[in-house]
Parts: C-alpha cells; sequence; structure tokens
C-alpha cells in the first residue's frame, strides 16, 4: 500500500499550493493542475498498469461530471480540473476512504472559511475568498484532503 501512496505523498506541494492559490484569488491556476497530471505521468512506473487504468478512468469520470456542476455555475472549473488531479493519485482501494475523507475535509474547510468571514479583520486582508459572498474556496478541501489521505490509509491499513 506504501507504493501505491508515495506519488499522493510527492503531490504534497502541489496540493498546499492548490489551497494557498484559492484562498487568496479564488482561482486554481491550471498550472497546478498539469504539473499534478505530469507529476502522475513521471510516477506511472510505480503502479500496476490495471491501477493506473482504473485511476485515469475514476479522474475521467468526475471530470465529466464536474464539467457539468461547472456548466449549471455550481462548482468553479478549477476545482473540478484539481479534484479530477488529485483522483489520479487516490490508490482505488481507498476511494470509498478518500469520498469521507474529502467530506470532512469539505465540513472543515466550509467552517473554517465562515470563522474567517466573521472576524471584521479577516474582511481587511486582500483574500479573495474573505470577500466573496456565495463562493468557497473549495481547492483548501481539495488540499486538505489530498494531505491527510495517506496518513488515514498508512494508519488503518
Amino acid at each position: 500500500m506504501l507504493t501505491q501512496l508515495i506519488p499522493l505523498m510527492l503531490l504534497s506541494p502541489i496540493l498546499v499550493a492548490i489551497a494557498v492559490c484559492d484562498m487568496r484569488q479564488l482561482r486554481i491556476p491550471n498550472m497546478l493542475c498539469l504539473i499534478a497530471v505530469g507529476l502522475f505521468v513521471l510516477t506511472l512506473p510505480m503502479l500496476p498498469l490495471g491501477e493506473a487504468a482504473l485511476r485515469a478512468g475514476v479522474a475521467g469520470f468526475v471530470f465529466v461530471i464536474g464539467f457539468v456542476l461547472f456548466a449549471f455555475r455550481i462548482i468553479g472549473g478549477g476545482d473540478v480540473k484539481a479534484m479530477s488531479a488529485l483522483l489520479l493519485f487516490i490508490p482505488t482501494t481507498t476511494l470509498s476512504l478518500f469520498s469521507l475523507v474529502f467530506s470532512f475535509s469539505l465540513i472543515i474547510g466550509v467552517t473554517f472559511i465562515v470563522t474567517l468571514r466573521s472576524v471584521s479583520r479577516m474582511q481587511r486582508t486582500g483574500l479573495a475568498s474573505m470577500q466573496a459572498v456565495g463562493r468557497f474556496p473549495m481547492g483548501v478541501s481539495i488540499g486538505m484532503a489530498g494531505l491527510i489521505h495517506p496518513a488515514i490509509v498508512l494508519y488503518l491499513f
């Protein structure tokens, strides 16, 4: 299991950058998602071919569903790309666990942002995520889930 998690651990700096960029600008740069996909390609030799294909299939499926949600302005395009890129790194045997981790990350992320927005000083920080009404920097939760998931998997397995 550890071998399959190494690529996800290597992705950690990109996940932090995704969270920070989304917090600052309410935007996830395409370059970060492209770097993540490039890292996946570089780490392909660490994965069995079937596992790599399944991960690509899951990421593609999420991208299509996310694109529909983006078209209806339910979620942002950067969030769709970042989540799809992250799913390339999640072992398929732990996808249900990742769903739980991501759900909790969303709850924690929303609580964190709502709490920060209620502090009047945070309104003056210049962070786009603090001024945006009705918008949420999901990159924070995406990054958080990707960072926490390997630790939970290693603890449980």
